[in-house]
């Protein structure tokens, strides 16, 4: 027997290539399929559908995703736009972020920033396995105890190797991502709470953003 050069564990390929190509494939599978009952579907219970049914392919182990390059969150962002025009029926070349923001949903690379910060949220706060907290260590607790951050929510980062993979690592990417938000999203306390600030803080940012990079129209036909 030959040895398989793709990896799955759980449904998530170890090589993010494979992993995103299956993911999106799927999703446009799906999206086919919706898009031949569009015109007997009322508007709000087709956005049901497209949430109900696409999603979750998308949100499915996306906290893996963390350090994912540009090139392949834009296949992922991809489906997000063709979800968006199929909702409203608009034309391919017509401007995505509009859509988006009536949506109100996040782009590819905040919504993984998203899944990722609330899994670092329940770790730090005795939600998570003890296995995943056990990466995480505020920096008040070590050795830099005289620093001014150590009375702050900051957290260690302990680099791996090598750099360009041990970077995406989960204690890495989550503390690395934990230390970039603002003081009112971390300090949320409760786990509604922290959701509805992180999206909307990650969502401002979104919209503030110009010349995305990650919005860029595929010819993708449905």
């Amino acid at each position: 027997m030959l040895p398989s050069a793709k990896v799955c564990d759980l449904g998530i390929f170890i090589t993010m290539w494979s992993h995103v190509t299956r993911t999106v494939s799927g999703c446009y599978a799906v999206l086919r399929q919706l898009h031949s009952i569009r015109r007997s579907v009322p508007d709000s219970e087709f956005q049901t559908l497209i949430v109900a049914l696409v999603m979750p392919r998308l949100d499915y182990g996306n906290a893996t995703l963390a350090g994912l390059p540009v090139f392949q969150h834009r296949r992922l962002q991809s489906v997000l736009n063709a979800a968006a025009r199929l909702v409203y029926r608009s034309p391919r070349y017509e401007h995505i972020t509009p859509l988006l923001r009536d949506l109100h949903w996040l782009r590819s690379p905040e919504h993984t920033n998203f899944k990722l910060a609330v899994l670092v949220y329940r770790c730090l706060h005795g939600l998570a396995s003890r296995y995943l907290s056990d990466y995480f260590q505020h920096v008040a607790y070590s050795n830099r105890r005289r620093l001014r951050s150590s009375s702050s929510s900051l957290l260690l980062i302990r680099r791996k190797r090598p750099i360009t993979v041990g970077d995406r690592a989960f204690p890495v990417a989550g503390s690395r991502l934990w230390n970039s938000l603002p003081h009112v999203v971390t300090s949320a306390p409760t786990l509604a709470v922290f959701r509805k600030r992180l999206k909307t803080y990650l969502f401002s940012r979104s919209c503030r953003l110009r010349n995305d990079l990650y919005c860029v129209e595929w010819d993708v036909k449905l």
